[in-house]
């Protein structure tokens, strides 16, 4: 039991890490070169997970979606600082799109690994390539705080952007909504409720489909 407990621990885990890791300190890298060093101070630019994990976005919030089993399960770390806005906010997506390719790629290695370490690599790779892939996914929903909210801002004219800046303080309550609140009511009442679930799960099945054929996967 402990040993499968290890097992299951280490290939959810450690793709999980490096996926959050690695999208915000693409932000704060960003960021970086664009002359804001508020990141880079802060010692939000590492690759130590500690510095970059939110309890309720990291924690909290995805282990209710898998009690709930929602169809589309997400997560978020502490946000780095942000200037350039368009441009840092698609850093963290562009970010695990990248591992997702790196992650899809390095299955032609396995084959040449021993079985045990085999096994275990490709279980690692494949919640690699999931676990980024949606990551990038969920983080271009056009709703601030989320990084496609914070690209959108920056596209839109100033007063619509302004506008959409100010749904802000009240994301996280629209996503508990869209995410957790609408597909239990709908559950109860008989009615489907998670249609954007659903949209993001389709997308996201897309994108990890288009990875896998063009890595020579499929």
């Amino acid at each position: 039991m402990a040993e499968n407990f290890i097992y299951l621990a280490t290939i959810w885990v450690i793709p999980a890490l490096i996926a959050i890791t690695f999208h915000e300190a693409a932000h704060g890298f960003v960021a970086h070169l664009l002359g804001d060093d508020t990141a880079w101070r802060l010692g939000r630019v590492t690759f130590n997970p500690l510095k970059h994990i939110d309890p309720v976005g990291t924690i909290l919030l995805p282990g209710m979606l898998l009690l709930l089993r929602s169809p589309f399960l997400f997560g978020y770390a502490k946000p780095a600082p942000r200037i350039g806005m368009v441009l840092v906010a698609a850093a963290g997506p562009a970010m695990n799109i990248a591992l997702a390719i790196i992650a899809a790629l390095a299955f032609h290695l396995v084959r040449y690994l021993p079985d045990t370490v085999a096994l275990w690599l490709a279980a690692n790779l494949r919640n690699a390539l999931l676990f980024n892939v949606v990551l990038a996914v969920f983080n271009l929903f056009p709703l601030p705080p989320l990084d496609g909210g914070s690209i959108l801002v920056g596209l839109l004219p100033v007063a619509a952007g302004r506008v959409l800046a100010q749904v802000e303080p009240f994301g996280i309550a629209v996503l508990l909504a869209l995410f957790i609140v609408l597909p239990v009511l709908g559950a109860t009442l008989g009615v489907d409720l998670g249609g954007v679930s659903h949209a993001l799960a389709v997308a996201t099945h897309a994108v990890i489909g288009a990875i896998v054929y063009l890595t020579g996967n499929a």
